[in-house]
């Protein structure tokens, strides 16, 4: 759970902590100053005049817009009530429709929708760029809804209530001005709020910094405080849990991005459930949930680092630690994550970046295990429940590099789940192949990768090759199915790689830990060696090898080009951090020292400094040409990073190329058009760099 992020005005009020004489780019942080806007659009030209000149990318743009409005993908829906709501986007509606429709209905190849908004029309009746952010809705009726939108596709969003009966806004509702608000029911006329409500409210990292209880048709300024947190926490947020008959409220204070606190609220005191500060925590029903990302001694008994525990909530606020254990991790596997439906628990595991599931039972003395049987063996697997406060069924989607989506509807203990939507191959994958491999990182530890390519790919060290990676914040990278890559590269005899570096979550919390602050280098060696393993297997070789990497991704990127410049024939760094002396002092920034470190402490600076592009890249040498692109409207990751790191390149004499769309978030896109047009720049910029 995130809240949304910085206001742009809330941006320009920041301090700045360098001068100019230290950073004379510092004024490209100002990111709608007109100075800086100018020389955004000054580089944006070159690299569309520069790019959009090759026949491919007329073809890419084209064929990735057809794909995303393509009413061939699935409608992923959300069950609310009787309804399964469904956000669409295509050619008609490119801000989209919110929708619904009836599962009967869903199982149609055409289904009927009810439109609930449309979004295009309510963007141009306000004369706003309105971007979709998602729904908020009250249980059990879910009539009444606060709809998040966002102006350009930024984090930060506005709040407004809206009736799903009526189909309109409510006259003199619940409303928030643009933040990165947090909001909670707690009943029909009674929220939890967490916003901007002046200054000191928001902590160093952007996010609510106090909690209140908003009553309906009060002033928000009159809202009653539940909880302060302090500036140095990442953010603040008062929740509460409406399940029928295990209604409860509960507060999160989130300290570093990976320790928190937690406190129910009962009979107005905070009631602090004893745990790990690292450990992530859940509630379901009578249940309590742990996932740990140390090892934890309690009641006599050490419990792995990577483990999923359960117990119940009573029983532990009464003193109790008797936990079952519903995930233990080895040295190759890793929890992917659960889903608690109604009498059940799914676990899906990670088996050398392979997902297995499990559906765990408690027959009133223990929990017991079994597979989740009836979904394909192979590709990745997610599954979640349609209704975990009623139902046992569940939703499944299963796909890989070359095999499109399909999406499954099961009930556990029903047999086997029906396919009820499946996308079509957008690219044509005949005579391709997957494989998993491993290379040998410096200090020795197997990194695995997948490669994807043309089963008949010759081993000459000439095929074009784009090795991507991110490795970071425990994230996994697992095989999926994206269409625009195949069409846009693998079609065209490219070969893809996917890097399972460290950093990641691949194999549970140590491998994220074995790349934290002063061990980044793990990450980056990880990624060095399997672009060695790519040209020793002669795949390819140094001219036709280009990396791809987007936010930390993008700093993976910025350290490739100045760590081993000598490696990689081209680079596409996407929102990238690179700036890791001023990271922290821009937007959500702070809220990731616990992965970076804090450069304002000089022992930390003395490694981080080694790990920040910015400060390293030099003029005499000779880098491969990169394409930075980033965006105006991402409040996650501050565009300054990329706009300063080009304007240093630049000075130094280096050819490297940048664009940046005036709007988009950090996804760097805000619509299906934009999508396309920022595809179609990196691919044919890795077309033209390493043929």
């Amino acid at each position: 759970m995130r809240p949304a992020l910085l206001s742009i005005a809330a941006l320009l009020a920041m301090p700045m902590t360098a001068s100019a004489a230290d950073d004379p780019h510092l004024w490209l942080e100002a990111v709608e100053d007109e100075k800086a806007l100018a020389w955004v659009r000054e580089q944006n030209v070159d690299s569309v005049d520069e790019l959009s000149r090759s026949g491919d990318f007329k073809r890419i743009q084209s064929r990735v817009r057809e794909i995303l409005d393509s009413d061939a993908r699935i409608p992923f829906v959300g069950k609310m009530g009787e309804h399964y709501y469904n956000f669409w986007r295509d050619a008609k509606n490119p801000r989209g429709l919110w929708r619904r429709t009836s599962l009967d209905e869903y199982r149609k190849a055409e289904p009927s929708w009810e439109v609930v908004l449309d979004l295009d029309e309510l963007a141009k009746a306000e004369g706003e760029n309105w971007v979709w952010s998602g729904s908020n809705c009250l249980e059990p009726e879910y009539r009444k809804c606060l709809l998040n939108l966002s102006r350009g596709g930024a984090d930060a969003t506005v709040t407004r209530e809206f009736d799903t009966v009526e189909k309109r806004f409510v006259e003199g509702g619940f409303s928030l001005a643009e933040a990165k608000s947090s909001v909670s029911w707690i009943d029909a006329d009674t929220l939890f709020v967490g916003t901007d409500f002046g200054q000191g409210s928001m902590t160093d990292s952007g996010y609510p910094r106090v909690a209140k209880r908003w009553q309906r048709g009060t002033p928000l300024e009159q809202a009653e405080t539940v909880y302060e947190g302090q500036s140095a926490d990442v953010w603040i947020a008062a929740l509460a849990d409406t399940t029928p008959g295990f209604e409860r409220q509960f507060v999160y204070r989130g300290i570093t991005f990976y320790t928190n606190e937690v406190h129910l609220l009962r009979d107005g005191q905070l009631v602090k459930i004893d745990k790990q500060d690292s450990a992530n925590f859940n509630l379901h029903r009578e249940w309590l949930m742990l996932e740990l990302r140390e090892d934890w001694t309690v009641g006599g008994k050490t419990w792995p680092a990577g483990a999923l525990l359960v117990t119940k909530l009573e029983d532990f606020l009464a003193g109790g630690r008797d936990f079952g254990m519903l995930f233990a991790p080895s040295e190759r596997t890793s929890l992917a994550g659960y889903t608690p439906t109604l009498n059940h628990i799914v676990v899906n595991e990670l088996d050398n970046v392979r997902n297995k599931l499990y559906v765990w039972t408690h027959n009133g003395k223990e929990w017991t295990r079994e597979a989740l049987s009836g979904l394909p063996e192979f590709g990745t697997v997610s599954v979640s429940a349609v209704d975990s406060h009623s139902t046992d069924a569940y939703w499944a989607t299963v796909n890989d590099f070359l095999t499109p989506t399909s999406l499954y509807w099961g009930q556990l203990e029903k047999g086997p789940p029906e396919v009820l939507k499946s996308m079509p191959a957008f690219f044509d994958a005949s005579g391709m192949t997957v494989s998993q491999n491993e290379a040998t990182s410096a200090d020795g530890t197997r990194v695995p990768y997948f490669l994807v390519s043309k089963e008949a790919v010759k081993l000459d060290g000439k095929n074009p090759t784009v090795l991507y990676g991110y490795g970071g914040f425990e994230v996994s990278m697992t095989p999926s199915y994206v269409a625009s890559i195949g069409e846009a590269w693998l079609e065209k005899g490219g070969v893809y790689v996917v890097a399972n570096i460290r950093g990641g979550g691949e194999f549970g919390p140590k491998w994220h830990q074995a790349a934290l602050k002063a061990n980044r280098n793990k990450a980056y060696e990880d990624f060095i060696a399997v672009a060695e393993d790519l040209i020793a297997r002669k795949i390819t070789a140094t001219p036709h090898l280009g990396i791809l990497g987007g936010s930390n991704g993008g700093l993976l990127m910025g350290n490739m080009l100045t760590m081993r410049p000598d490696l990689f024939g081209a680079i596409v760094c996407q929102v990238p951090l690179l700036d890791m002396q001023r990271y922290h002092t821009l937007l959500a920034g702070a809220s990731w020292m616990g992965e970076y470190g804090n450069p304002d402490d000089p022992a930390e600076w003395a490694w981080l400094q080694q790990y920040s592009p910015y400060h390293n890249v030099k003029a005499d040498v000779s880098y491969p040409r990169t394409l930075f692109t980033t965006s105006t409207r991402d409040d996650r990751v501050h565009p300054g990073h990329a706009r300063k790191m080009v304007a240093r390149m630049k000075e130094q004499g280096h050819d490297v190329l940048y664009y940046e769309n005036i709007e988009g978030g950090h996804g760097g896109a805000a619509n299906n058009e934009q999508r396309a047009f920022m595809t179609a720049l990196a691919w044919t910029f890795f077309a033209r760099e390493l043929r």
